[in-house]
């Protein structure tokens, strides 16, 4: 993360890779299956935006452990900063995910379980920002706060990948129901899809960094 706070090629990198990915989307034949048909395409927006959080939310919670055991206060400022864009693509993720079930389902919420595993995982989250407001003093803060974060990324993983697998559920991959396959996907899908998680990854990263100067900037203007 400090490397990618150093340089500048990743993030045009980053902006070729989103407009191939709205491009490529929008443009690209896909396949025509029963109910899906074109909003099949949320695909390139859904899915990696969940993508993207997962590894912002592994990226802080790597930095809520580091700060346990140096207490430098950047290592904080990483943690906190990485969580709050990994949260953000979760709600873009949800709002995305509800939109492509209404035409899927018949219904924006249908109480699938992993819908409920990620909501609860988000909620599970916004209680971290919570938590962060309620205390004065800095070190206090920082030292509960690592330790819930680390605590809400062990919730999620089991409400997103496991507990979904052991009942019945509508989503791809769970209780039974196939992932997709070369029955729902063909090559078209596949290389705008491949490529939208690198971007959607990359685009979370490049906030974060820019989130992260601001913030210890204004850190550093503070204690002068």
């Amino acid at each position: 993360m400090g490397y990618l706070l150093k340089t500048d090629w990743w993030k045009w990198l980053c902006v070729t890779i989103l407009i191939y990915t709205v491009v490529g989307g929008l443009l690209f034949p896909v396949p025509r299956l029963n109910i899906l048909n074109e909003t099949i395409r949320v695909l390139h927006f859904h899915v990696p935006m969940w993508f993207g959080m997962i590894l912002l939310f592994l990226s802080s919670v790597i930095h809520a452990i580091k700060y346990l055991k140096n207490g430098n206060m950047n290592s904080d400022v990483y943690s906190s900063q990485l969580a709050i864009v990994g949260l953000a693509f979760g709600i873009l993720g949800i709002l995305s995910g509800m939109v492509w079930a209404k035409f899927a389902w018949g219904e924006f919420w249908s109480n699938d379980p992993k819908q409920n595993g990620a909501a609860i995982s988000l909620l599970v989250y916004l209680a971290y920002f919570v938590l962060r407001g309620s205390f004065q003093d800095e070190q206090q803060r920082n030292r509960i706060s690592a330790v819930y974060n680390i605590f809400a990324f062990a919730m999620m993983i089991p409400l997103l990948f496991i507990l979904p697998r052991m009942t019945d559920s509508l989503h791809p991959g769970n209780g039974g129901n196939p992932a997709l396959s070369i029955y729902d996907t063909d090559s078209n899908l596949k290389k705008v899809f491949y490529v939208a998680v690198i971007g959607w990854t990359l685009l979370g990263f490049w906030i974060s960094t820019i989130s992260i100067r601001l913030t210890i900037t204004k850190q550093k203007l503070e204690d002068a």
